[in-house]
């Protein structure tokens, strides 16, 4: 069985180019970075994999339409590895995940706050597992009032 459920953020705007022909295919490229919680000895340390994604037809037009840097996604799909032979003669050998299925791993909102974040000055947040709300932010909203 060759199956895999990967979610990560893109690292760059996927890359869309279509087939020639009667009825052009999309091909979106981009490759997705994966968090991987390494232990070290003074605790966590966060690093991540970054993986090549490849989707075709309407998941290849549904990445070109919706999805850019930093966007974080749940995809499914299936390793393909192969093969070929650069300019300077080299075997060079390829892993990429063909995409069968892409959701949405935040809502518009968190993505667009993580790029802001990404943006803004780096600040310590202690990793508590708990999420600061804004003093402006209306306790009507909240489930436990």
């Amino acid at each position: 069985m060759n199956k895999v459920i990967l979610m990560g953020r893109l690292t760059r705007d996927p890359e869309v180019r279509y087939t020639q022909g009667e009825k052009p295919m999309a091909i979106a490229s981009f490759s997705l970075a994966i968090d991987r919680a390494n232990k070290n000895k003074d605790g966590n340390e966060q690093t991540a994999d970054f993986i090549n994604c490849v989707a075709f037809e309407k998941n290849g037009e549904f990445a070109e339409k919706y999805l850019h840097k930093g966007t974080k996604v749940i995809v499914e799909g299936h390793i393909q590895t192969g093969s070929y032979t650069n300019r300077d003669g080299k075997k060079v050998y390829t892993t990429e995940v063909y995409i069968e299925r892409i959701e949405f791993a935040e809502s518009k909102l968190s993505s667009e706050n993580n790029v802001q974040n990404e943006q803004s000055a780096p600040t310590a947040t202690p990793n508590d597992g708990f999420m600061n709300i804004p003093d402006n932010v209306e306790d009507a909203g909240l489930p436990f009032n």
